[in-house]
């Protein structure tokens, strides 16, 4: 199968979007434009392979409900921040990163393997809340909840930041 090259102008265009999207979220980009402009185009060649911005540092099988886990921002992007300061790939960065007080380095691997994939229990979307295997929070402000290890640095729904949110279940 043969893509056509990625327009700079089309990197360019995501880059802006994907900046002004990190900071109303509280997130940032990586500060060294030349790796996030990579990670970028990357983004946008799994866009025209499989019709979705998977993460362009794993491999993603072309079965989007299979890799809803790696669609940037996947979901190992806060967990990551909030352990290494830094993303998987590196393309969202803490704010220690991104004003040059802290050097990113690699990081394991989140995502689990195919083999643990199948020998965890999965969820319809039907269970009780206290099933889900992670804390509930819940904004303040605004009563979003989230299923994850910490509550999101800012709510993408009313922008209110961590401390606003309590534990919930």
């Amino acid at each position: 199968m043969k893509f056509d090259p990625i327009k700079k102008e089309d990197i360019q265009r995501l880059y802006e979007k994907l900046t002004e999207e990190a900071e109303s979220g509280g997130y940032h980009l990586n500060p060294d434009l030349e790796m996030t402009l990579a990670l970028v185009e990357g983004l946008l060649i799994n866009q025209g392979r499989y019709g979705y911005q998977a993460c362009p540092c794993r491999i993603a099988s072309g079965d989007k409900t299979e890799d809803l886990d790696i669609i940037c921002p996947c979901d190992y992007r806060d967990p990551d921040l909030d352990e290494y300061e830094t993303c998987y790939c590196g393309l969202y960065v803490s704010k220690n990163v991104m004003e040059k007080r802290k050097k990113i380095y690699p990081i394991p691997e989140r995502r689990p393997s195919k083999e643990e994939k199948t020998g965890k229990k999965q969820l319809s979307g039907k269970q009780p809340l206290s099933e889900l295997g992670y804390p509930v929070y819940r904004c303040r402000v605004c009563g979003y909840l989230c299923a994850r290890e910490n509550p999101p640095e800012v709510c993408p729904i009313c922008k209110a930041r961590k401390e606003r949110f309590e534990r919930f279940i």
